[in-house]
């Protein structure tokens, strides 16, 4: 992504695709964070897990008391009924505790989300020019999504299993202690394996997650170019693209699967391990007398019963360094500067405003000439000013300052005496209205557009601004009116129509300093030219800076600053201009002539 002045953007530091690390003690911080705030409803979803699970830990008991009342002749009612109950009262508590849980974890997702989002939109413009909107997109779906697992199986039922595992391995040693011996040190030796494994699976998970932002970064460059990918026929081609890096999501993916299914095999292998040692050693006892027949079937069954710990176990920590990759990823934005949370400031309305720019100095990269080298000029309150200069002279750059999306690296910038630098950036942007050069138009109704900077506006307001910008037209055209949609990027409406929804949406805001960034340059010569008059007449209650390269609209402006490669070179009259600046004599007679009779001609037609 190009910088506001053409330059490319250095490359995201924190953000950048490579070798995928392992989870840092910050992630283990963000996850508590994020589990926190509901950590006592998880508590309660698992300790009834707990209760569920514990439930199941009698039952081998009540097993061996019915394999003892057939040896005895003993009635077997009591037993089996009691063995009923003890099944169906753990199937209805396990049921309650797994939707507590996954309703929790859903909860623990929304929290993230919106947390994560309402951190993007106040990161630092500077971060965003760097950044892959795809990227920052599936962090706020894909990554946030595996908290959910990390919240349920990584977490609580982890601890529950842990507990579980405890409850049982403590009735196996009071039933045999040679027996849990010989348990144990089969599943010493598996879960060694499995230790090695867990790594592992984290990292090739954080790879396929890393691999999966790069795809929707791709799908959404060619997306937000549609238009431009079909007209050029590279639809092959990006799809090409994209195939790459979802192959790459795969191969990660499918590399985690493999690590995740040797630990659960482990897991199996262990527990089938076991079973046969504790059965022959358990065999031999029972032959030699020293072990009840009863009590082996017990300790098999508990030997069986630990298949659902240990699993649950395994596939905690499975999903919990799943989580941590995604975690990593959310930590990253986590870490980004933001800027401050002020309220929003209410629509000013209130007398123009003077700016002054002090030899201000600014660079996007360190390694490139700076974009503004010592620029110094003053724009008086409720006049008109036009900034004039070949391509990266350093115009679009002195509005983005004057917006604070980039801070000046050194020099000063004023409003009314104040530096801009001590206003509370939602007061500061409340007080100019600003049209880009692309004029971005939003997905949404015609309305929504136009009232998007100040949302509290009247009707009358609104029906006002409509008409002077020359829209009445349009709205009367359209089969819904304001209410119509206007498409994605507003796609259904021309150039020049996007163009006068903007300036007309910089005028609802009732600023004290309207930015105009080439406003007009997608008009016909007839809208252009009332529009002209309307700049005109708001400059008198608004101060109203602009760059523009037609002619028309530069000689109506009070005063003209010409720039070149970052730096103030001349500032005065048309008149003053032509007579005493050769460079601006050039433009007056090449670019801005040339743009005069390119809009004569098509007024003409």
């Amino acid at each position: 992504m190009n910088s506001p002045n053409g330059s490319p953007a250095a490359p995201a530091a924190s953000l950048s695709p490579g070798s995928a690390p392992a989870p840092a003690k910050g992630s283990w911080r963000l996850l508590l964070t994020h589990i926190r705030p509901r950590k006592w409803t998880l508590v309660g979803g698992g300790l009834l897990g707990f209760v569920g699970g514990m439930s199941g830990l009698a039952e081998p008991l009540v097993a061996k008391s019915v394999i003892d009342a057939f040896g005895s002749g003993a009635s077997l009612v009591a037993p089996i009924v009691t063995l009923t109950v003890l099944v169906l009262f753990g199937a209805a508590v396990s049921a309650a505790a797994a939707y507590i849980l996954e309703r929790t974890a859903e909860s623990i997702v929304l929290d993230a989300r919106l947390r994560l989002v309402g951190r993007m939109l106040r990161l630092r413009v500077p971060d965003v020019d760097r950044l892959k909107p795809g990227d920052l997109i599936s962090r706020v779906t894909a990554d946030t999504t595996l908290l959910r697992a990390v919240c349920t199986s990584g977490v609580t039922n982890g601890i529950t299993a842990l507990f579980m595992l405890a409850g049982c391995l403590a009735l196996m040693a009071v039933m045999d202690a040679v027996l849990l011996g010989v348990t144990l040190g089969v599943l010493v030796v598996v879960g060694a394996t499995a230790l090695f494994v867990f790594p592992r699976i984290g990292r090739a998970t954080t790879q396929a997650q890393e691999a999966l932002g790069e795809m929707g970064a791709v799908l959404d460059r060619a997306l937000q170019a549609f238009r431009t990918v079909k007209a050029a026929g590279a639809e092959a081609r990006e799809t090409e693209a994209v195939r790459g890096a979802a192959n790459r999501a795969w191969r990660k993916g499918v590399t985690a699967a493999g690590w995740s299914a040797i630990a659960g095999t482990s897991t199996w292998l262990g527990v089938q391990l076991s079973f046969l040692a504790v059965l022959g050693v358990g065999g031999v006892r029972v032959a030699s007398g020293t072990l009840e027949v009863s009590s082996l079937i017990a300790f098999l069954l508990y030997l069986f019963y630990l298949t659902g710990p240990i699993a649950m176990l395994v596939e905690g920590a499975t999903q919990l360094q799943t989580g941590l990759a995604a975690v990593t990823r959310m930590r990253e934005v986590e870490e980004l500067d933001v800027e401050p949370l002020d309220d929003p400031a209410p629509r000013t309305g209130s007398a123009p405003a003077a700016l002054a720019l002090a030899d201000v100095r600014f660079g996007y990269d360190a390694d490139r000439s700076p974009a503004l080298d010592g620029v110094s000029f003053e724009i008086a309150a409720g006049h008109m000013t036009a900034l004039v200069g070949p391509s990266g002279a350093g115009k679009s750059t002195i509005f983005a300052l004057l917006e604070r999306f980039y801070e000046p690296t050194s020099g000063t910038i004023t409003l009314d005496g104040a530096d801009l630098r001590d206003i509370p950036l939602s007061e500061l942007r409340a007080m100019i209205g600003y049209v880009e050069q692309d004029t971005p138009v939003l997905a949404g109704s015609l309305r929504e557009n136009l009232v998007f900077g100040a949302p509290g506006v009247t009707d009358e307001e609104l029906d006002e601004v409509v008409a002077r910008t020359q829209l009445a037209d349009l709205v009367a055209r359209l089969p819904e009116g304001l209410a119509t949609q206007v498409g994605h990027r507003g796609l259904m409406l021309s150039g020049g129509e996007r163009q006068r929804v903007a300036i007309a949406r910089a005028l609802l805001r009732r600023p004290r300093v309207l930015l105009l960034d080439e406003a007009t340059s997608q008009l016909d010569a007839v809208n252009e030219l009332r529009l002209r008059d309307v700049i005109e007449e708001v400059s008198g209650s608004t101060t109203v800076l602009v760059i523009a390269h037609r002619l028309s609209t530069v000689t109506r402006a009070e005063r003209i600053v010409v720039l070149e490669a970052g730096r103030v070179r001349a500032s005065g009259t048309h008149a003053e201009l032509v007579h005493g600046d050769e460079l601006y004599r050039e433009l007056a007679t090449t670019q801005f002539v040339v743009g005069e009779e390119a809009m004569a001609a098509e007024g003409a037609e």
